[in-house]
């Protein structure tokens, strides 16, 4: 009987996802084998039913890098939490006759990759293609996890139609994005559309993080936007935030689900509506009116079409894949870096402090960074600085300087430094040589 290659995914969409499921089933069949899809992740194979699996083919699989969504299903189902549940999903691959696993997915789905590999003890070899929206998996700074652009790509158009509705109608807007562990994502459409505001869990240095300083942070934004006689703005917020703000902040927070991987069920907690309350609450205190509208952006992104370069970048992922497990290879993550094949090994992916894998957060002391919080309007050091831009700021909510002062100077007391640029001549280099095509040396020494 031929060994196949199985392919799994797990965690939530992202776009590009049918580009590596593609490219994977193409390579893999011209290399003789027989290629099925695990539909719905580990739903139904961590229990011992095999039945939820499809042939996959050249003919089926040609057309469906253009389209977002998984052809294959996707599921949250996690087989590490039981041990049980671990060595029958070992079990349900040996009893297809797979040889070989492709899984694809982010963190939650990495790890659950590297314990059935172990699990599995050389049974099966298993690869894992990283896919996230949230951008935060454990790669080098210049690499994006895929889907990451393509829901950039959507967000920010969302994102720019809003900042037109909100000059148009006058009001501010708090838009709640998806990004559950880092602010990538936000950070990404706040800086592309040139939003108001950015919020990301990463600048913030309190924990656990309390909701006045959230509502402060906008409250301050608001207020030096009507100095400058703007009373509209849009703030992205990630919705990582609130996993930092302290559970007696969040009053609905313990009414709140939970997935297989322990992570709360964020759509459950409408931390939009909450922060917008909050704002109005300090607002109306201050004397301040204004309207705020709260929408969540997210799963519009997660099954878009991918644009051009994810749908080429996932089908070098599946292509690597799919390679370097017939080639071999084994229990390693497969990325693109600068055009190049790297894999990650898994045993590189563990965080030795939490036995997880690792996170990659925003880092707020890059220039990207620094660049994006200077084109934001919020208080910052250079305005407490600056008495008579204090002073402005004082009187649109009538305040005194010393009030002012007294009631958000701590907002930046973890600003990051201002940034610097080293000034110096850049580098000259000669000009490369241009290579001869072929043939034409021949003929240069003919003449």
């Amino acid at each position: 009987m031929r060994k196949k290659l199985a392919i799994l995914v797990g965690g939530g969409p992202a776009p590009g996802i049918n580009s590596v499921i593609g490219a994977a089933t193409i390579r893999a069949v011209l290399a003789d084998l027989e290629v099925v899809g695990i539909l719905d992740g580990f739903e139904y194979i961590m229990r011992g039913d095999i039945s939820h699996v499809i042939p996959l083919t050249i003919e089926e699989v040609s057309r469906i890098h253009f389209r977002g969504g998984s052809f294959i299903g996707i599921s949250r189902a996690n087989p590490t939490l039981d041990p049980h549940h671990l060595e029958t999903a070992v079990i349900s691959l040996l009893r297809l006759n797979v040889a070989y696993l492709i899984t694809i997915g982010g963190d939650d789905t990495a790890y659950s990759a590297m314990k059935l590999e172990e699990k599995a003890g050389g049974r099966i070899k298993v690869v894992h293609v990283p896919k996230t929206i949230d951008n935060d998996l454990d790669l080098p700074g210049y690499v994006d996890t895929f889907g990451f652009q393509t829901a950039r790509h959507v967000g920010t158009e969302i994102v720019k139609n809003i900042m037109v509705d909100a000059q148009t109608t006058s009001r501010w807007y708090f838009m709640i994005s998806m990004g559950r562990k880092a602010g990538h994502l936000a950070l990404g459409i706040g800086k592309a559309t040139g939003a108001t505001i950015t919020l990301i869990p990463e600048e913030f240095v309190e924990r656990p993080l309390r909701l006045g300083t959230i509502v402060d942070t906008l409250t301050g934004s608001i207020i030096k936007r009507l100095s400058y006689g703007r009373s509209d703005g849009v703030a992205v917020i990630a919705e990582g935030v609130v996993l930092e703000i302290a559970p007696e902040d969040l009053v609905t927070l313990d009414e709140v689900e939970v997935d297989d991987h322990g992570h709360i069920r964020i759509a459950e907690v409408n931390i939009g509506e909450i922060i917008k309350a909050a704002v109005q609450r300090r607002l109306k205190a201050l004397g301040v009116k204004t309207t705020i509208v709260a929408k969540n952006i997210g799963y519009e992104l997660r099954c878009a079409d991918p644009i051009p370069l994810d749908m080429e970048y996932c089908r070098d992922l599946g292509y690597c894949a799919a390679k370097y497990l017939v080639s071999g290879g084994n229990a390693t993550m497969i990325s693109m870096q600068a055009g190049q094949f790297v894999g990650v090994p898994f045993r590189e992916l563990l965080d030795l402090e939490t036995g997880r894998t690792r996170v990659r957060d925003v880092d707020i002391y890059s220039t990207r960074y620094a660049i994006a919080r200077r084109y934001m309007i919020r208080l910052r050091r250079d305005d407490f600085d600056d008495a008579h831009e204090l002073a402005k700021f004082a009187a649109t909510i009538g305040m005194t300087l010393d009030e002012f002062r007294e009631q958000f100077a701590y907002l930046i007391e973890d600003e990051p430094d201002a940034l610097k640029l080293d000034i110096r001549e850049p580098t000259q280099k000669p000009a490369p040589k241009r290579q001869a095509r072929a043939g034409e040396s021949k003929a240069k020494k003919k003449e």
